[in-house]
């Protein structure tokens, strides 16, 4: 599957949902649906596009954004947060990797009461649950997409942000060290 076919996929999933900056879970409950429409190696190559935007994605200055914005994020934290922004759609997901502060136009900074971050954890198992869906069979999805999928690199890509650092957060994402940082 090519990019624009991934793209064309998740905006059809975004149709269905109201607020995708709210409800990512919706999204991918909607993406799962479209995806039954596929053929079992359409949705493996959902997951091999999927799997080459984390990668792409596994930069230092959008995990620093995920960490002003959720407070905080682990590995598994940014990698929930990367399938969030998925489901923000293509011109939110080029916007964030060409310049990750624009996040700041997206996310609100009001935190309702027991906020838990802006996590998609759900959009990246949504290849592996429409796979299983039609064939029964999870395990033949993740083996179809670490064929060929690109391995994750060990490091982010980038110079390094120290998140514990107030200035190099602000230096590196002025408009969400204000909306989020402690200055």
């Amino acid at each position: 599957m090519d990019r624009d076919g991934f793209w064309g996929l998740v905006e059809d999933a975004r149709g269905a949902v109201d607020d995708t900056v709210a409800d990512p879970d919706g999204v991918a409950d909607a993406l799962v649906k479209v995806l039954g429409g596929l053929e079992a190696d359409g949705i493996a190559g959902f997951g091999v596009e999927l799997a080459r935007l984390q990668v792409e994605s596994y930069r230092w200055d959008l995990w620093a954004a995920a960490y002003l914005i959720n407070s905080g994020a682990s590995e598994d934290g940014f990698d929930s947060f990367r399938g969030w922004l998925i489901a923000q759609g293509r011109e939110v997901w080029e916007g964030a990797l060409a310049e990750p502060d624009s996040l700041a136009d997206v996310v609100d900074e009001d935190r309702p009461e027991g906020f838990e971050g802006f996590d998609g954890e759900a959009m990246l198992y949504v290849g592996s649950h429409a796979y299983k869906n039609m064939t029964g069979d999870e395990a033949a999805y993740w083996k179809a997409v670490e064929a060929e999928a690109p391995d994750t690199p060990d490091l982010p890509a980038g110079k390094e942000i120290d998140f514990d650092d107030e200035d190099d957060l602000e230096t590196h994402l002025p408009r969400l060290a204000v909306l989020y940082g402690e200055a």
